[in-house]
Parts: C-alpha cells; structure tokens; sequence
C-alpha cells in the first residue's frame, strides 16, 4: 500500500488538498511535537485488521499442534530468537503469540509490541556471553539486611 506524507498544519489548512490522497494511500500527518497520525478509509483499516486476526490465529493453532514449526517460521521473522537459550525460546514464542492473538483481537497492539521489544533486548542481553553469565548468577550475598520501619507514632 502506497503511503502519503504531509504536515499536519498543510491539513489544518486545507483538508480537501490532503484527502483525495486517501483514494490511492494511507496518509501520514506529520506534527512537530507529537506523535504523528494516520489516516485511511476504513475499508483498508478493516481489511488489514481481519488479515491480522486470521494470520494471528492461524499461527497460534501452529504453534499449539506443532511448536518446534512455529519456533521456526518465527525465528526465521525474528533471527533473534537464535540467541536465546533453548529452554526460553518456547515461552518467548508462546508469549509473543498470546499477545499477537489477543491484540489483533481488540485492536490493541501495544503490549505485543512492548512484549516484543522485552523479548528482543533479552536475546541481546543473551548473545554477549559475559553479562549472560553475570546475570545467572550466582550473586554475592543478599545485600543489607534492612528493617521493618516502625508503624506511625511507635518509639
């Protein structure tokens, strides 16, 4: 799908230069200090928000009747699973594929991206081999040990 980009103030000014755009694309309205926005017709919005949920789905039943296939298509997607050690590739899949399947279904796709971007900075952390040592442990000591505080009015 082709995509336009103009200035939100160019759509302030004069909304009937933008919209004919939406004919052939989705638009882009650019804003200085905010996050952009986009508009299209709800007919490509419905289209690809039916195509997500099927996809979504058809993925999860997959991953359900055949989980090493699905770790697969998915690391083919995402190289980065690779360097995930083995016994946390399956959750990361299961995971990212609960939150796929329920974002597509309500349209809210935030905690699949930021259980995504979660995922992706753990392989990060796994594929340099000091800190991934380092953060298995084992750790020095317990810190100090601290105090309950006293209840209120209590010497």
């Amino acid at each position: 799908m082709a995509v336009q980009t103009f200035a939100y103030s160019a759509f302030l000014r004069g909304p009937s230069q933008v919209l004919p755009s939406l004919d052939d694309a989705d638009v882009i309205l650019e804003r200085r200090d905010e996050e952009n926005l986009v508009l299209m017709r709800v007919e490509r919005f419905e289209a690809t928000a039916s195509g997500l949920r099927i996809a979504a789905r058809s993925l999860a039943i997959l991953a359900g009747r055949q989980p090493d296939l699905a770790e697969e298509v998915l690391a083919e997607e995402l190289p980065w699973l690779h360097w995930l050690p083995e016994t946390e590739r399956g959750t990361c899949v299961r995971e990212l594929l609960a939150d796929l399947v329920a974002g597509a279904d309500t349209g809210l796709l935030l905690p699949f991206a930021r259980n995504l971007a979660s995922w992706r900075a753990t392989a990060e952390v796994w594929s340099d081999p000091k800190p991934a040592r380092e953060l298995q442990g084992p750790f020095p000591g317990d810190g100090p040990q601290v105090h309950r505080p006293l209840p209120e009015g209590a010497k």
